[in-house]
């Protein structure tokens, strides 16, 4: 039996929920109160047998609290799990290293990951990535700097992307 936690921070746009693996990786994350929105995005092989709440994630909740107060790096050191083919474990690497207020467009994203051609690739990687805010897909842009989609609304993507604008050099 697989036991994992999960806490729900008050930000400034909304509540963040994380589900927490016990040694302390996020499985799953976003903008949301509802769990039932995260534990589907989690890789069946992942998923715990058992959710628990805790008021505190230690090390995630801390993080959470200080990017969304404008320390922008405090998100980078946090572990993730995520499960999937090849491509798209590494794409969901790739996407940690683009830094905050440096978005990407898709197309630029495909070559980062490896394979310039596989634009809808990197976009299904943005699609599918479980752990929002931690696999920063909220930087990635449409060409031409269009928005795009984002699984917890535009309004909340814009303000990702304005919150770490000051940002870039």
């Amino acid at each position: 039996m697989s036991i994992a936690h999960w806490s729900t921070t008050d930000t400034r746009i909304g509540p963040f929920t994380a589900i927490v693996a016990s040694d302390g990786a996020v499985l799953a994350s976003g903008w949301t109160a509802d769990l039932g929105e995260l534990t589907p995005q989690i890789s069946p092989s992942l998923r715990p047998s058992d959710l628990r709440e805790k008021r505190d994630l230690g090390a995630v909740s801390t993080a959470v609290r200080r990017y969304h107060d404008g320390e922008l790096d405090a998100i980078d050191d946090i572990p993730v799990r995520q499960r999937s083919g090849e491509f798209l474990q590494h794409a969901w690497d790739v996407l940690r290293t683009v830094p905050a207020g440096k978005p990407v467009t898709y197309t630029e994203y495909a070559a980062l990951a490896g394979r310039p051609a596989a634009v809808r690739a990197a976009a299904s990687a943005c699609a599918r990535n479980a752990a929002a805010l931690f696999v920063p897909c909220h930087r990635v842009l449409r060409i031409g700097g269009a928005l795009g989609g984002f699984r917890w609304g535009v309004d909340v993507k814009r303000w990702l992307l304005d919150h770490e604008t000051p940002y870039r050099s």
